[in-house]
């Protein structure tokens, strides 16, 4: 297979961005520079938040902004895109079909890697868009898999971990956690779906239990298999 030049539509937000970087090249079976994904990052914080728009769509449009980036990506040699938000997965079938390359769906990926877990009951942690979009629900009930969402405190309590504290430049203690696994905990999930790439950052700082499907690390791994490379062992 011939090897594929890896677009990624970033600053959505920028510190996830950065990591899912890192992550394709630790996840990348490589000895030399040479045998790395060649990737191109367009780290766009001019995009408009996507949960604002979801739930107001008075406020500006993400869209038209996503596909120019797809487009400029596609104009310096991506052969195909990957986007490291959750919550923008809510415009994919715009986004694919204005995007001159294809696009990697990291949520219907996400959902397939619970199903290979052997998942039965799966909590999803994301944004109050993601949630309202249904996209993991969706996603998960296709594969037999039921999906299970934090009550009404919970759900503010992981919007606050994801813009007032992550977005935001602060660090989430385990303390700040652990509320959030108790809870999901309580409604007896077997896996937890870390669905908004904010709370990657918070996996990788508090190195959280086998427990939970990173969405990032899905992505990323997924990127490096579509470009023709190999995963680490």
């Amino acid at each position: 297979m011939k090897k594929q030049t890896l677009g990624i539509i970033g600053g959505v937000g920028p510190l996830a961005t950065m990591f899912i970087g890192e992550m394709i090249v630790r996840r990348t079976k490589a000895a030399t520079d040479q045998e790395h994904v060649h990737t191109i990052i367009d780290n766009d914080t001019n995009i408009p938040d996507r949960t604002a728009y979801i739930l107001d769509n008075t406020k500006e449009n993400p869209v038209p902004v996503l596909i120019e980036d797809a487009k400029k990506l596609a104009s310096v040699g991506a052969d195909m895109i990957v986007i490291p938000c959750n919550t923008a997965h809510t415009f994919y079938e715009e986004l694919a079909e204005g995007s001159p390359v294809p696009v990697l769906h990291m949520i219907r990926e996400t959902a397939k890697r619970a199903h290979e877990l052997g998942a039965k009951r799966v909590g999803i942690l994301a944004t109050t868009g993601t949630l309202t979009s249904r996209m993991y629900q969706n996603a998960l009930q296709e594969y037999g898999i039921t999906p299970v969402v934090p009550d009404v405190g919970m759900k503010e309590k992981v919007m606050s971990i994801i813009y007032d504290y992550v977005k935001a430049g602060k660090d989430v203690t385990k303390e700040d956690w652990q509320p959030i696994e108790d809870a999901m905990l309580a409604l007896d999930c077997d896996r937890i779906i870390l669905g908004c790439t904010e709370l990657s950052i918070v996996n990788r700082d508090l190195k959280l239990s086998k427990k939970y499907i990173d969405s990032l690390i899905v992505l990323a791994e997924c990127a490096v298999l579509a470009c023709g490379y190999e995963l680490v062992d």
